[in-house]
Formats: C-alpha cells, structure tokens, sequence
C-alpha cells in the first residue's frame, strides 16, 4: 500500500500524474508498471473513440469522463518517457504552448489574420515552415498512414489540391467516379482478383474526392450511412419476425419489400 498518498475530495491535474507515477513505481500496480508504448497504444485509440461517442451524444457527463480517461493516458505515455530520461510532462505542455503561439501569430504576433481561411492559411505555411518541408509531397508524406482510411484519403486530396492538383468543379470529380466504377464492373468481369481490389480503392478514392467537392465529411458520410443500415435493418428483421419469413431462404424480391416498409416507417 502507498503510504504517503492522501485521500481528497476534490483532485486536480498533478493529482492525476502523481498517481500514474504511484502505479508505474515499484510498490504500484503489477500490471501498470509492464506496460509499454506498445503495449497501450490501442488504448488511446479506443479511449479516443469514446469521446467522439460522448461529442455525438451531446452528454457532458460522458464526456468528462472520456476526457479524462484520454488524459490519463497521455499522462501514461509521458510518464514511461520520464521514466527513461527523455520528457515529462510538462515538457509535453512546453512545447503544444510553444507550438500554439507561433501558429497563432494573429493573436500572439502582429500577424493580421481577420477570417478563418486567412487563419488556416497562415497555419499551414507556419506548420511546413516549422517541420521543414519544402514540397507539397513532404507535406502528404506527414499525412499518418495509420489514420482511418477515408480521412487519410481526404487530407491527403486537400494538400494536392493546394498545390493545385485538382479539378476545377465537382463534374470533374464525378466523372472520374464513373470512369473508375467502369474499371472495376470490368476486372470484376475478368475476374481479376488483383485489379478488382485496386479498381475498389479506386472507387473509394474517387468517392472521397467527390464528398470533399461537396465540403462532406467523408468519414462522417459513411458513419451516418452506417448507421441509417443498422436502424432499417432491424425494422426488417424485426417485420419478418412478424410475418414468420425466413430471410435466409426467402427470395430478394421479398426483402425487398421488407426493406421499402423499414424505409417507410423510418420516414413517419
């Protein structure tokens, strides 16, 4: 047992690191002291999600909650490199300050930024300045691989069309959805495992060009897409249920139907 923690009825920040270095240290928690960058990584992810639930949901006190569990573990990942003699925590606050004033020279310089498009304009140029990159491919090179596909695809179409690789209104990037379906309806008729899975991401790409001409959200586009399935999905299962229909063996003209009644009920 720690001996010199006290018990509070209210606890602030160094609370939180101070009791992440309890758990990480030799009397702490067997588990909280083997874990690695690693070894947590899929748990920022995770915990990162659930806050976007808590945003969607509109619930403060999820939210509070998720924010607190995505802070715990930053302060987790900064206490593993504290451990090692490389930065704590406040060196992780240094330098996102540093980084927020120099990007905001409108507000903390004599830079004149009166529009949100003045203000992103300024951010990417002090962001490419500061990384170092001197091309438009170095600026898509540090787009994350690791991020969901249909963001990485939209950020990445965002830089090359700042650069001017575009086209000029959304027909263009409709047309090439079509010329693109044409390529896959063709491998998919050729059978040709290998094109069929690049046509595809083809497709997909050319989807998200399409939704970025449109100022949509591609993620959020499917998300809400995805949702809209699961609630008619579950009318349908729910009126088949009803009427004693196998939807396993029952013919598509009946689901169909049933799927026409969901959307229609959906509707009312």
């Amino acid at each position: 047992m720690v001996t010199n923690f006290k018990i509070k009825d209210y606890y602030k920040f160094y609370d939180l690191v101070d009791i992440l270095k309890e758990l990480r240290s030799e009397n702490g928690c067997p588990w909280d002291r083997v874990q690695t960058h690693e070894s947590i990584k899929k748990n920022l992810i995770e915990e990162t999600y659930e806050t976007i639930e808590a945003i969607n949901k509109q619930n403060p006190e999820m939210l509070r909650e998720e924010l607190g569990d995505m802070l715990m573990q930053v302060i987790f990942h900064a206490q593993i490199e504290d451990e090692q003699g490389n930065f704590n925590i406040d060196d992780v606050a240094d330098e996102n300050c540093k980084k927020l004033i120099e990007r905001h020279p409108h507000v903390f310089g004599e830079v004149q930024a009166d529009t949100v498009d003045a203000v992103l304009t300024n951010w990417d140029a002090i962001k490419r300045k500061s990384k170092g990159q001197k091309s438009t491919s170095e600026a898509i090179d540090s787009v994350p691989r690791e991020l969901p596909a249909l963001m990485r695809a939209q950020k990445i179409q965002s830089k090359a069309a700042k650069a001017g690789f575009d086209w000029d209104e959304i027909g263009g990037a409709i047309d090439k959805l079509y010329e693109e379906i044409g390529e896959l309806k063709e491998a998919i008729g050729n059978k040709d495992e290998i094109n069929i899975n690049e046509e595809l991401g083809d497709v997909l790409f050319s989807v998200v060009n399409v939704s970025r001409f449109a100022d949509v959200d591609s993620e959020e586009a499917l998300t809400a897409s995805t949702d809209k399935f699961v609630s008619r999905f579950k009318i349908v299962e729910k009126l088949a249920k009803e009427r004693s229909i196998d939807m396993k063996n029952s013919p598509l003209s009946v689901l169909d139907q049933l799927w026409d009644e969901a959307k229609a009920t959906e509707k009312k």
